[in-house]
């Protein structure tokens, strides 16, 4: 019996050898093929990570597609998500592919899709590509990659090359040099450590060298992860920020200069805060239902529109395809600004926040502060509960039932369910609990004053529900 293959909020993943293998790959890539036929689509753009067997995957994809008269722009090397979705866009394709798994564990490899606006092809499209899996890939031979290459269905794309000169257009280097801002860097040996070497040379890097085992360390730009960078940061004075992606560089994970984690939410209102108040920017604030309600509070107070949407990108890219989107953004990393494509960008957003601090001569620290003085202070933290799927089941069906009236001495006062379920606790304060959608685990988000209260929040939240 064929394997059961479904996307998640961002593509289909699976472990290497087992479900994730050249002959289910085949399978993705004829449903793509037959997507792409059935909607007149001639061209696309192919690109892979640092992940085992990522040219393996992708000449597989390419060959399927070959196989039915597309021509695949491929990536020369490793590339990241954004290199390829900019690449579409530069190319005029009509759709991106990413043989990438993101941040999972390195035992992983994934498929990802991207639309001819240069982000995540939206639900609906996903969904088709999704019904089209066959239960074997149909084509009995594959082309070669010579043969294609001499059909002209298969050319090299300098994708790294196209994203370092766009780069180089939008943002002011200048400037930066000058800042005299000091950068540590740890790419997780994922696929944005070529760019940064390029674009700030000048840098401290960690972990920018191939390695597909990445040392058994998912690369996942959060802070658990990363204790090696903000421990550089603190034992070097001179460090004045700290950036982190994950492997396909779409997520990121910022450092203050005392070796402090800055979140995606921290980051999101910074973003927001150096467009619209500094750069005089407007457009639409969107963001998902896991990121802090401090961003509706700073929309509010600029008079800026807003839209909380579902947890996973795709659902911000739509919206950004279809109206004017000043910030976009998710818990976990990935956020867009307007003026560049409607994708996750780590470097891109990285770049941003070096901008504003070489642009005002303020810290990391600095930013924070301001941004509390427009919405106050708040502690954001995650767990990820690694818990057997009867665990997970239990929880979820006590979410739904409304059986959780209080965690600990926290009493429940109300509960949103766009996306899992939020339980607001009083103040700013909150607890949310929701399944993974690429991942087996169940994931408890909290946020209070300080994050010794969040902590305390995350630690009653768990011991009330295991």
């Amino acid at each position: 019996m064929a394997t059961s293959i479904k996307f998640g909020t961002d593509g289909w993943r699976a472990i290497i050898a087992d479900e994730y293998t050249v002959e289910n790959v085949m399978r993705v890539a004829e449903a793509t093929a037959l997507f792409m036929k059935k909607h007149k689509m001639k061209k696309a753009v192919i690109g892979y990570d640092c992940r085992f067997g990522g040219l393996l995957f992708t000449e597989t994809t390419a060959r399927v597609l070959g196989a039915y008269g597309i021509k695949c722009h491929v990536g020369v090397g490793f590339v990241s998500t954004p290199m390829v979705s900019l690449g579409v866009v530069k190319l005029k394709a009509d759709l991106g592919i990413v043989i990438t798994a993101s941040h999972n564990p390195p035992t992983y490899n994934g498929f990802k899709l991207k639309a001819a606006y240069g982000g995540p092809m939206i639900p609906a499209e996903i969904a088709e590509v999704e019904n089209l899996i066959p239960d074997a890939c149909s084509i009995q031979s594959l082309p070669s990659v010579y043969d294609l290459v001499q059909r002209k269905l298969i050319v090299d794309a300098d994708l790294e090359k196209m994203y370092l000169q766009h780069a180089k257009k939008h943002f002011d280097f200048k400037l930066i040099k000058g800042a005299g801002i000091k950068l540590a860097y740890d790419a997780m040996y994922g696929a944005g450590q070529r760019a940064v070497k390029a674009l700030l040379p000048r840098s401290v890097f960690m972990h920018c060298d191939w390695n597909p085992g990445m040392h058994g360390q998912a690369p996942e730009p959060i802070h658990r992860n990363l204790l090696e960078l903000s421990n550089l940061i603190k034992k070097n004075p001179k460090i004045s920020a700290g950036l982190a992606n994950d492997g396909d560089a779409d997520r990121i994970g910022m450092y203050d200069e005392d070796g402090n984690f800055v979140d995606s939410h921290h980051l999101l209102l910074i973003l927001l805060l150096y467009l619209h108040k500094y750069k005089n920017m407007s457009g639409k604030v969107v963001f998902t239902f896991s990121v802090t309600d401090k961003m509706k509070k700073m929309a509010e107070k600029f008079g800026l529109p807003y839209e909380i949407t579902k947890v996973g990108f795709k659902y911000i890219a739509e919206i950004m395809t279809k109206e004017d989107v000043l910030v976009g953004g998710e818990e976990s990393g990935g956020l867009a600004v307007k003026g560049h494509i409607p994708e996750r960008d780590g470097v891109w957003m990285g770049l941003l926040v070096l901008e504003f601090m070489a642009a005002t001569g303020k810290t990391v620290k600095g930013l924070v502060r301001e941004v509390y003085d427009e919405v106050g202070a708040f502690a954001f933290d995650r767990d990820d509960l690694h818990i057997t799927e009867a665990q997970k089941q239990a929880v979820i069906n006590a979410c739904k039932s409304g059986s959780y009236k209080s965690f600990g001495s926290y009493a429940v006062q109300g509960m949103e369910d766009v996306d899992g379920w939020k339980f607001l606790l009083g103040g700013d304060n909150w607890v949310m609990i929701r399944a993974s959608g690429t991942e087996p685990v169940l994931r408890v988000y909290a946020q209070a004053d300080t994050l010794e209260e969040t902590r305390k929040i995350l630690d009653a939240t768990k011991a009330t529900i295991l």
